[in-house]
């Protein structure tokens, strides 16, 4: 399938679906934890287009107002995609090529916001109209899934499609970790969770330890005798400063989440916490971080000037994997990203998504970049152009998974 047989297959009216879909999810908040306003935007959407989305119960585990969607629209022929003849003007249901299924993924949560942007179209890229969170990563994602379905059930695919709408995306992918595999029928999918230029594909993800540390030193507040100041901020600070943070090296960050003490008017700072990340390609790296992130914390707590009791705990917040690029579900997506005029690219995150959590169970998951821009104020904006080629990339996997052994078009 070329370019120009790809843009053909969008037509105008997808288009502005498309963006009309995106700028109205831009609109509904739905930071994690309170993803059910977009979930239930996405169910209507699916509804009116006869197709039912399932929710499952992952919502509780995730700490979120709702649980994952799914949805399966089956194989169906059509000379758009070159799988076969209408018959009476409708398109004839079928299993898709030898039973494949592709799974195709985004999450309905954005990070936690103040306040929702009012996305504008400027210049023909969608942007933030205030300060707030256009949440353009996820946003974008979903409604390039929305209008893929919308394209289907118009036009036909050649493989059946299951659609998965996560939730907890934010929440070290707790939703995608709570999901319950066995409903699905893909043995491998695609995510287009990577702020990056169109073309990128994430082979391999960091590890990601958590680790709390919670400082109690002895307060003076009311005391007959108060004892000498041992300040818990001041363990915390030590602590910190102890730390290696940042890029330690190419392929391992380490950095502060949250610290967070009270220091009433006259009384020591007996409380304080601090929340540390430690990510790295390699999962002994990680451990081995993780070590000495906690030794920094026990040995600031037994100083003379602090001598602070402290709780600790540690926790994985999703493993890291690398991908092989002889993997089917890379071939494919190299033949799609070529037949869209992308020259791919192999490259390594930085961050975790959805494929993290599902690669750890067994299912493979491409991660695919979204055409994505931040701007140096931190705020998000997506071309339109690139919305559109993020769909008919999509529409390509659909052409690529149906046939493998296509040499891929260069």
């Amino acid at each position: 399938m070329t370019t120009a047989s790809l843009r053909a297959l969008v037509g105008e009216l997808e288009r502005r679906y498309l963006n009309g879909t995106f700028a109205e999810l831009c609109r509904i908040q739905s930071p994690s934890g309170r993803e059910r306003r977009c979930a239930e935007r996405v169910i209507a959407e699916l509804r009116a287009l006869g197709v039912s989305a399932q929710e499952d119960d992952a919502g509780a585990i995730a700490g979120s107002d709702c649980g994952n969607l799914l949805a399966r629209i089956p194989a169906q022929d059509t000379p758009g995609f070159g799988g076969g003849e209408r018959l009476g003007g409708s398109v004839v249901h079928r299993e898709g090529r030898d039973g494949t299924c592709v799974l195709l993924c985004a999450h309905l949560d954005t990070p936690p916001l103040e306040q929702q942007a009012e996305p504008v179209l400027i210049d023909g890229s969608w942007a933030n109209a205030n300060d707030g969170v256009l949440g353009a990563r996820s946003k974008a994602a979903v409604a390039v899934l929305l209008a893929l379905a919308r394209h289907v059930r118009r036009a036909g695919a050649p493989v059946d499609v299951e659609l998965l709408f996560t939730v907890g995306g934010e929440r070290a992918l707790a939703g995608a970790r709570a999901l319950d595999l066995s409903p699905l029928q893909s043995s491998f999918g695609y995510a287009f969770d990577h702020a990056s230029p169109i073309g990128e594909m994430v082979l391999s993800a960091p590890s990601r330890f958590r680790i709390e540390a919670r400082f109690h030193g002895p307060s003076a507040a009311g005391a007959r005798t108060p004892q000498p100041g041992r300040s818990a901020i001041v363990a915390a600070a030590r602590a910190i400063a102890a730390m290696p943070l940042g890029a330690v090296d190419e392929e391992t960050t380490v950095r502060i989440d949250t610290i967070a003490g009270n220091a009433g008017p006259g009384a020591l700072e007996e409380r304080c916490s601090l929340v540390a990340e430690v990510s790295a390609l390699a999962d002994a790296r990680a451990e081995g971080l993780v070590g000495e992130l906690v030794e920094r914390v026990y040995e600031a707590a037994n100083l003379p000037e602090c001598e602070c009791d402290v709780d600790l705990t540690v926790e994985r917040s999703f493993a890291g994997y690398r991908l092989p690029a002889s993997r089917p579900a890379v071939q494919a997506a190299e033949t799609a990203l070529r037949a869209c005029g992308f020259e791919p690219e192999r490259i390594a995150s930085s961050a975790g998504s959805d494929a993290n959590a599902m690669i750890a169970r067994g299912l493979q998951i491409v991660n695919l970049a979204n055409g994505i821009e931040h701007s140096h104020d931190g705020g998000e904006r997506v071309s339109a152009g690139a919305l559109e080629a993020m769909l008919e990339v999509a529409l390509a996997l659909l052409a690529a998974v149906a046939s493998p052994s296509a040499e891929p078009a260069r």
